[in-house]
């Protein structure tokens, strides 16, 4: 989970960084991203000629969903900073909580509707200096919204699909078809391919090896040992980090809220986890043990 948050938190930095159109980003970071997954997936073949039909609809669904939110959050970038954006990409565990209780009835605890609470609570100040009433900002915050929404229905649907199938799979399918779909948009806007210089090539590198593998192919993993709800917490520290790597390697100011804002973040996640380790704990001493 730890490694999860430091390597999303450098997503927003390269996204800054480069120039390039976000679906260009997307398309080449989730390409490659499955070209460095492709040589390990032999072991996973049995599994991917088992799925059925309706897995491989909701693996494309999951796909679309994927390319929808990095169109939408990494697009918002372009307009708003860093904070503002991973402020209200930290609302991901809110849509998680209603989707999950309307779909698959996942209830969660008082302690854990008290740590999300403090964690966006957190999250609001540590964006609050920065939110803007300018268009830019505006346009980014609801593109960050839709990206937001995106990624929790992406989550979902994984949740349910990686307690069939490895999470390896899952994520490589996913991955492939996401692409296609970035693919598929840049071809029909026109969008040029090919036509980048050598700085940028290194960035769409940068974002398949630290974000992706090292992010989100860990929070898919994840998924086989948490609900979509508590690994979507664990995005609530992105903020944190991308906020100190912004005033770091972008100058992007930081206020003493935004610093009291990361601290509270931290600890509604601890509240938030500990109450899942709580629960966790009383199903495994209710269960009578095998003798």
């Amino acid at each position: 989970m730890l490694i999860g948050i430091v390597a999303i938190s450098f997503s927003s930095i390269f996204i800054k960084w480069s120039d390039a159109p976000a679906s260009v980003q997307g398309m080449y970071r989730l390409l490659f991203t499955s070209l460095l997954m492709l040589p390990f997936a032999r072991p996973y073949s049995g599994a991917a000629f088992a799925l059925r039909r309706k897995d491989w609809l909701m693996l494309g669904i999951s796909g679309v969903m994927l390319a929808l939110h990095f169109l939408l959050w990494m697009g918002s970038l372009k307009y708003t900073s860093v904070a503002s954006s991973t402020m209200i990409m930290a609302l991901e565990p809110v849509f998680i909580m209603l989707g999950a209780y309307i779909l698959y009835k996942e209830k969660s605890t008082s302690s854990a509707i008290l740590g999300l609470g403090i964690a966006i609570i957190g999250v609001v100040f540590i964006g609050w200096g920065d939110i803007g009433l300018s268009a830019d900002n505006l346009t980014g915050d609801l593109l960050s919204i839709g990206g937001t929404v995106a990624v929790a229905g992406h989550l979902l649907i994984g949740q349910k699909l990686v307690a069939r199938m490895p999470s390896y799979l899952y994520s490589l399918i996913v991955f492939i078809s996401a692409a296609a779909v970035f693919c598929v948009y840049n071809l029909l806007s026109g969008i040029p391919f090919f036509d980048y210089p050598p700085r940028e090539w290194g960035i769409f590198v940068l974002l398949a090896v630290v974000p992706t593998v090292f992010g989100h192919i860990l929070f898919n993993w994840l998924l086989q040992y948490a609900s979509a709800t508590t690994v979507s917490m664990n995005i609530l520290g992105e903020p944190v980090g991308a906020s100190i790597l912004a005033f770091l390697l972008l100058g992007e100011q930081l206020t003493g809220l935004q610093w009291s804002g990361g601290v509270l973040v931290m600890s509604g996640l601890a509240v938030y986890l500990y109450a899942g380790r709580k629960k966790a704990v009383k199903v495994k001493e209710a269960l009578p043990s095998a003798s």
